[in-house]
């Protein structure tokens, strides 16, 4: 069965960092992985994604500020998140594929495998 669990979120201010984990179990993380996020009301969007060539696509309001990278040897997808802003309060979410594919990185639709989400919210 396959399991991704995300960690790392928080209160932070603005301007700060933080760095999302997400611990996959069950399945390697050399597949089309991403990470999405939620805000309230809103609909979830594509954040970054990495593929298995270590190619990496970003949501332009993200762009220069998040950094998405992976560690296949712990089997972990990290997120860093600089230069915060009160607009990327969210919930974040990662997602895997379930193959290396990774056509259109940031469609959720394509995603399977989710998981819980992790909160973060950046203060003003």
């Amino acid at each position: 069965q396959v399991q991704v669990v995300e960690s790392g979120g928080g209160l932070v201010q603005a301007g700060g960092s933080l760095r999302l984990s997400c611990a996959a179990s069950g399945t390697s993380t050399r597949r089309c992985m991403g990470w999405f996020r939620q805000a309230p009301g809103k609909e979830r969007e594509g954040v970054a994604a990495i593929d298995i060539n270590l190619s990496t696509s970003y949501a332009d309001s993200v762009k220069g500020r998040f950094a998405i990278s992976r560690d296949n040897a712990k089997n972990t997808l990290y997120l860093l998140m600089n230069s915060l802003k009160p607009e990327d309060t969210a919930m974040y979410y990662c997602a895997a594929r379930p193959t290396y594919e990774c056509t259109t990185p940031l469609l959720s639709a394509l995603y399977r495998y989710w998981g819980q989400g992790t909160q973060v919210t950046v203060s003003s």
